[in-house]
């Protein structure tokens, strides 16, 4: 497609207004001379002649090609630098204005840019990206609007450049300070992960009675075989087991900031799984409320924290409601082998009956943890000074809402539920340290 340039439209007007002059001039007599009219219509044809010949040579130029560079992984809500590279085939050098385009989602910050592309050359244009969601990216095509020599036209021209990636959590806001803050905090609590004979899961073996030895221990067939007290002795499990059961249903939808509850879920698992993986655990994740539950098991090394990203990187809530027992009842037929299982999800007040049924389910088999997320506005509601009706009503319905939410918290404490209510944002942290902290009393 062709269109004139501002320059092509100025001197059009220009011409117009000439033309329109020497007639008046020419109605009220102020010029008799007749060469004037050939001159007119002389300048009209060779503006349009070199209108049209400068429009004909710009749609013979080749169109150049083009190649994009994406950083390997996009990281939700982070800006990332990215170009856009242009080779001519023309021989003389193309002034044009290059733009790409971006799939929807995605913040930009640099185009469209002008460049002069030299004959035969390239050159790049630098722009940055920021996510606003997960998930992959299609990348279809770029565009360039090229100027005709004499800058009175400009084509608008498509070029397929096909390119594909993925925005993950922010794990790159984490592999920073928060992580080495985390290293350092492991590393002056002296956490480490030492085997040590007691109560565990793991058999050692049998050995005869000792002073201090617990009747718990004593194992009566082999004392009877034995004619003696005979004790099973156990050491703590070396690589124990951590499944996160993530809540994909709508209630993660919740959203205070820049991200959704959900987000934050996200972020604080893989926070806690860079932890826990350090410490020489295994680590997985089970979804449930979600279109299609993932089920990624328990496994130990740096490479789990990678098969996280990959599994949750295009994950999102859905609209359904959270069913805890069915929930539950996926667990214990996926994770046979005794686990830490932390719950994440957005209580409600109806939420006890069955969510007190799925624990103890889950309880009988694994240690469980249930984390709780608050929404910050409530909070911040309850503060606001209420000056009219409507705060007034927004004021008594927030109390109430929380009101409801905190004596479900405390009848699940009550009947022995292990809780964590946190806000969104700081639900890594408060992760960290309920696992640090079972661990290091061997509660795990």
């Amino acid at each position: 497609m062709i269109r004139p340039s501002r320059q092509a439209l100025a001197w059009l007007a220009m011409l117009v207004a000439g033309l329109i002059a020497l007639g008046l001039c020419k109605a009220l007599g102020l010029l008799a001379l007749h060469s004037l009219d050939t001159i007119a219509w002389g300048a009209l044809l060779a503006a349009l002649v070199l209108g049209l010949g400068d429009a004909a040579w710009l749609a013979r130029q080749p169109s150049p090609t083009a190649s994009r560079r994406l950083p390997d992984n996009l990281a939700l809500g982070r800006w990332s630098e990215a170009s856009l590279s242009l080779h001519s085939r023309a021989r003389r050098a193309l002034h044009l204005r290059a733009f790409d385009h971006l799939p929807a989602g995605l913040e930009f910050e640099g185009l469209p840019q002008a460049l002069t592309l030299p004959a035969g050359g390239a050159m790049a244009i630098d722009y940055r990206l920021r996510p606003q969601r997960r998930g992959p990216l299609h990348f279809q095509r770029c565009e360039v609007q090229l100027a005709s020599p004499l800058g009175l036209w400009w084509q608008r021209r498509w070029l397929a450049l096909e390119d594909n990636a993925r925005v993950y959590p922010d794990f790159v806001g984490l592999h920073g300070s928060r992580l080495l803050a985390v290293d350092s905090w492991l590393s002056q609590l002296g956490v480490r992960q030492q085997p040590r004979r007691g109560h565990g899961l793991e058999f050692n073996q049998l050995r005869e009675l000792r002073e201090g030895d617990s009747l718990r221990q004593v194992d009566w067939k082999a004392s009877a075989r034995h004619s003696a007290p005979i004790v099973r002795e156990y050491q703590e499990e070396r690589d124990q087991q951590i499944l996160l059961l993530l809540d994909c249903g709508q209630r993660m939808r919740s959203q205070d900031d820049a991200l959704s509850h959900f987000d934050h879920a996200l972020n604080a698992c893989l926070l806690l799984s860079h932890v826990a993986l350090r410490q020489g655990d295994a680590i997985g994740l089970l979804t449930f409320a979600a279109e299609h539950p993932r089920y990624l098991p328990p496994r130990k090394g740096q490479g789990q924290l990678n098969a996280l990203l990959d599994g949750v990187y295009d994950l999102d809530t859905s609209q359904h409601q959270a069913d805890f027992s069915e929930a539950a009842q996926l667990l214990l037929k996926r994770q046979r082998r005794r686990a830490l299982v932390i719950l994440v999800s957005n209580l409600r007040d109806g939420d006890e009956q069955e969510l007190l049924v799925a624990v103890r389910q889950i309880s009988r088999h694994h240690r469980v943890l249930v984390a709780s997320l608050r929404e910050g506005t409530l909070d911040e509601l309850r503060k606001t000074p209420v000056q009219g009706w409507q705060e007034a009503v927004d004021y008594c319905g927030a109390i109430d809402y929380l009101n409801a939410r905190d004596g479900l918290h405390e009848r699940l404490r009550a009947q022995g539920v292990p809780l964590l209510d946190v806000l969104p944002g700081e639900l890594g942290a408060g992760l960290i340290s309920r696992y640090l902290s079972w661990k290091k009393a061997g509660a795990l």
